[in-house]
């Protein structure tokens, strides 16, 4: 069972013993759960077992911190678990860890919005969770963050080792400064985004995986046009244009907003109109939902492939649970229908994949405010330590969980009263690369199961395509790496950027009245008109200085050189 958090401080010399001796019968009392936290109690053990003496020194109370910190609030905590800042977790993290911990929640949906109140008004935790690459940057560039250089160096024995380790960890935290601000964690290269293909529905109209976008786009308008699901209707679609769909055939022409050609970082214009021009021609043809512009998350496409009626499918999370899930729903509908995933065809530009789950992630930063940096340190360090990653992740060994054949935590039951696990967001500093492929989630698939053994091939499949630096991912530079943008044009770029989105998709549907090098033309005005110029220049020259300190997504793929 996990320890309720009770503590008292020590008012006197016989107060103070007694408290050593309780903690250390505590500490035996965790320790039959296999706890593998710490307990700072244990290096009063040995004093507590005789009375102290003139010649012996008296004990002192270890210092324990206190600090305040962040974490989401995605409203997945099932009320008899309690709430984001009081749970069964956040308690075990107080009793176990070095350092009181106060957490303050902010809503996931918006937690740049609301940090950015809670900054205003002087009550931002002192450590701050988020994903957000621009959010840090801009905190950054307000000078709201801590640099953290010496405060490892004097505090940190984990995140110093991991930092030793990973040294491509050290530079994604780096800012032009020189200085370090940014904590993370290091994982394996893992699939994310994956491209489903219905397997039975090329077989039965005898076609091939294509290997370049011109066969890609005959496969799409085959299952569109010679009714593959065999019901005498035209009633199914190649491929989805909205969310994940659309973004899928922007990493085929290895498109992203900015990249690097030349030894330039800049504006991929040809691959956009290229990738924009795709889509246009499946518009045209009838090949995709008319209405996919008002399919803003994808929920309908999805639905439309679990029933049957997409040849192809863009699976965020295809390989992991989230893509579990969308097999599950579509096996039960389909029950003779066949998934695989296959590498992302080639365009004129290369043969690139997909979003990839990123080795490397930064995902911390500290307050500039913050009152007791190694309260906050001796935290961090227990939050990097595998243990605690693990006991967050799996819950308590014998209770939660047990070594499984495979060697391997398997689940006896789940850690929260939730099928799935919310601990994630307090595992941030968690660096999962320590288990190997038991990171993996393959590795919690029950292959007695025909389910999950056909599931596992299909992660087996999108592993093989995309994570390999011969189909790399589609941009250059990993994000987090990127610097923040001068307050000046941080309004250009937004702007800039929201008129080029509504000039490619009003280019998409607009048919014959607007095609594609008309539109190239006119993003590029607005880009202009909007001040990106400056922008590109700055971009350009940054690049230019700091290109041998960046981090390359080619780096993902060798983490630890």
């Amino acid at each position: 069972m996990i320890v309720s958090n009770k503590r008292k401080y020590l008012k006197s010399f016989i107060l103070g013993m007694a408290m050593v001796l309780s903690a250390g019968l505590l500490l035996v009392a965790c320790s039959k759960t296999n706890d593998p936290a710490d307990n700072s109690a244990a290096t009063q053990k040995a004093s507590s077992e005789q009375p102290a003496s003139s010649e012996q020194p008296a004990p002192t109370e270890v210092k324990r911190g206190s600090i305040t910190a962040s974490i989401y609030d995605r409203g997945n905590i099932p009320a008899e678990e309690g709430t984001p800042v009081k749970n069964r977790w956040t308690e075990w993290l107080n009793e176990n860890g070095p350092t009181d911990v106060k957490f303050i929640s902010v809503p996931r949906a918006e937690s740049e919005k609301q940090l950015n109140v809670l900054l205003a008004s002087g009550g931002a935790p002192d450590l701050m969770f988020e994903y957000s690459a621009g959010f840090k940057n801009q905190l950054y560039s307000q000078k709201q963050l801590m640099p953290l250089d010496e405060v490892i160096d004097k505090y940190s024995t984990e995140y110093k080792k991991l930092l030793e380790q990973y040294p491509a960890l050290k530079k994604l935290g780096l800012k032009d400064d020189g200085k370090l601000y940014g904590l993370g964690y290091v994982t394996n290269l893992d699939t994310n985004v994956a491209l489903y293909v219905r397997g039975d529905w090329l077989k039965k109209l005898n076609l091939e995986v294509p290997k370049t976008t011109e066969e890609m786009y005959n496969v799409i308008k085959a299952f569109t046009e010679q009714d593959p699901d065999g019901n005498g209707k035209k009633d199914t679609f190649g491929m989805q244009l909205s969310s994940v769909g659309g973004q899928i055939i922007g990493s085929m022409f290895g498109y992203s907003e900015f990249g690097i050609n030349d030894g330039n970082y800049i504006h991929q214009w040809d691959r956009a109109a290229a990738s924009n021009a795709f889509k246009k021609r499946l518009y045209d043809d009838g090949l995709v939902d008319k209405d996919f512009l008002t399919d803003n998350n994808g929920e309908k496409a999805q639905q439309d492939f679990v029933n049957g009626k997409l040849g192809f499918f863009g699976a965020n999370g295809g390989a992991n649970v989230l893509g579990y899930k969308v097999f599950e729903s579509f096996k039960k509908n389909n029950p003779d229908g066949e998934i695989i995933a296959i590498p992302l065809p080639e365009s004129q530009f290369g043969q690139f994949s997909p979003a990839i789950n990123p080795p490397l992630f930064i995902t911390t930063v500290v307050n500039a405010t913050a009152k007791d940096p190694e309260a906050i340190i001796k935290y961090v360090d227990f939050l990097v330590k595998e243990s605690t990653g693990k006991t967050l992740k799996y819950g308590i060994e014998g209770t939660h969980f047990k070594v499984g054949a495979n060697g391997c935590s398997a689940p006896i039951q789940p850690i929260s009263t939730n099928e799935v696990s919310w601990t994630a967001d307090y595992r941030m500093l968690s660096s999962p690369i320590s288990e190997g492929d038991c990171a993996k989630y393959i590795s919690q698939l029950d292959m007695s199961k025909p389910l999950d053994k056909e599931f596992a091939e299909i992660v087996k499949e999108a592993d093989e395509a995309y994570l390999s630096l011969e189909r790399p991912i589609f941009y250059d530079i990993d994000q987090n790496s990127l610097p923040p943008l001068p307050q000046d044009l941080l309004l250009n770029n937004s702007n800039g950027s929201k008129a080029i989105l509504d000039i490619w998709s009003k280019a998409v549907v607009g048919g014959a009245s607007y095609p594609i090098d008309k539109a190239l033309s006119d993003v590029k005005s607005a880009w202009e008109k909007a001040g990106g110029g400056k922008v590109d220049e700055f971009y350009q020259k940054w690049y230019a200085d700091n290109k041998d300190t960046v981090v390359h997504t080619s780096d993902w793929y060798t983490p630890g050189k």
